[in-house]
């Protein structure tokens, strides 16, 4: 009988925590009565939310209102959901094609937070392709003029990045060529980390690994330069946010103040932190109030995936806000957007 009663319980918190996520409004006895199949008495069910308020699951913001849920009412909720809903192949196919309309990796990325955060009107919030994981692809050189050239290096991860070089003595379009030869056997499918050696020792007249002719040797030096340089930027500390906006609607659910959430997702060391925690691919991370390490985040809820190409994570995305958000259509949209994104990154 009390596995009865128990199971009878969990059925009416799930009720109350699905009721408030639909309207916002506080739940009372006789509305879960009119909108489920519980097939007890209104004298049961208030025994029920007074046993599941005891127990710290809803609590009443009035002595004669109905119940809210609480953040441990939530975590019960999302770890029991089965499965996500799942999405329609009419949202599967516009998700797709707005992100492949993307140019390159950062645009691809942008429309990512775009779409996540109209999709679930919430703020949404995307890292960078982590450095460690990607490898160099290409070093295209084209020549501007005969003492500027333009370099653009692409890693597989779809990162590409453009650099002018002022060189100190003309460059011809032979010379460009042994130089492009030199440059991307020095770099073809290194670690960032490596590629940044290698160029060292590129740039170093008494390297012997890789011929370097007189002729292009302070043209390689000053391309080696600008290359270290790009490569040891940090923009895996980057973030992209999109739909702070969005929290602008039910900012009077954040008793703490909705400015300080703002100021935590402009801090990228904070929202860092928390996608460095979901660097599987595949497994959705839910977050719930006080389950988040920063403060200014405790009245919020994060959902949160990793992306990425080949099996290998790459970056994290997700979206943050009121504890009170659907989880089930808010995990399915967030884990569809992130496979979607290590698709079109797959393909490109």
């Amino acid at each position: 009988m009390a596995g009865a009663t128990q199971k009878r319980r969990q059925e009416v918190l799930r009720a109350i925590v699905a009721d408030y996520i639909s309207s916002q409004e506080p739940v009372g006895s006789k509305a879960l009565l009119e909108r489920h199949k519980l097939n007890v008495s209104s004298a049961t069910i208030r025994n029920d939310m007074a046993v599941l308020e005891s127990e710290g699951y809803i609590m009443s913001q009035h002595a004669s209102s109905g119940r809210i849920p609480t953040q441990k009412a939530y975590r019960l909720f999302v770890d029991s959901l089965n499965e996500v809903k799942p999405l329609s192949q009419a949202e599967r196919s516009a998700i797709l094609n707005f992100l492949e309309g993307g140019v390159d990796l950062e645009d691809v990325l942008r429309r990512s937070v775009q779409l996540l955060s109209q999709i679930t009107r919430q703020a949404a919030v995307v890292q960078l392709p982590n450095l460690k994981v990607s490898r160099v692809k290409h070093c295209e050189v084209v020549l501007l003029s005969p003492v500027r050239l333009l370099l653009v290096l692409i890693t597989d991860s779809g990162r590409v990045d453009q650099r002018n070089v002022e060189l100190t003595q003309v460059c011809g379009p032979e010379q460009v060529a042994k130089l492009k030869d030199v440059l991307n056997r020095a770099l073809d499918g290194k670690t960032l980390t490596d590629a940044s050696v290698s160029l060292a020792d590129l740039a170093d007249p008494t390297h012997k690994e890789i011929f370097v002719e007189p002729e292009i040797q302070s043209h390689v030096l000053r391309c080696a330069t600008v290359l270290i340089e790009t490569l040891v930027e940090q923009p895996n500390d980057r973030l992209i946010l999109a739909g702070a906006s969005n929290l602008t609607r039910v900012a009077r659910d954040f008793p703490q103040g909705l400015p300080s959430i703002l100021e935590a997702l402009e801090e990228q060391v904070v929202v860092l932190k928390l996608l460095a925690n979901v660097q599987d691919l595949g497994h959705v991370s839910v977050l719930i109030g006080e389950e988040n390490e920063d403060d200014q985040l405790a009245q919020t809820s994060v959902v949160a995936t990793g992306y990425g190409s080949q099996g290998e994570t790459l970056g994290g995305l997700g979206v943050v806000g009121p504890t009170y958000m659907d989880y089930s259509g808010t995990m399915s949209k967030v884990l569809a957007v992130a496979q979607y994104v290590s698709r079109v990154l797959g393909g490109k």
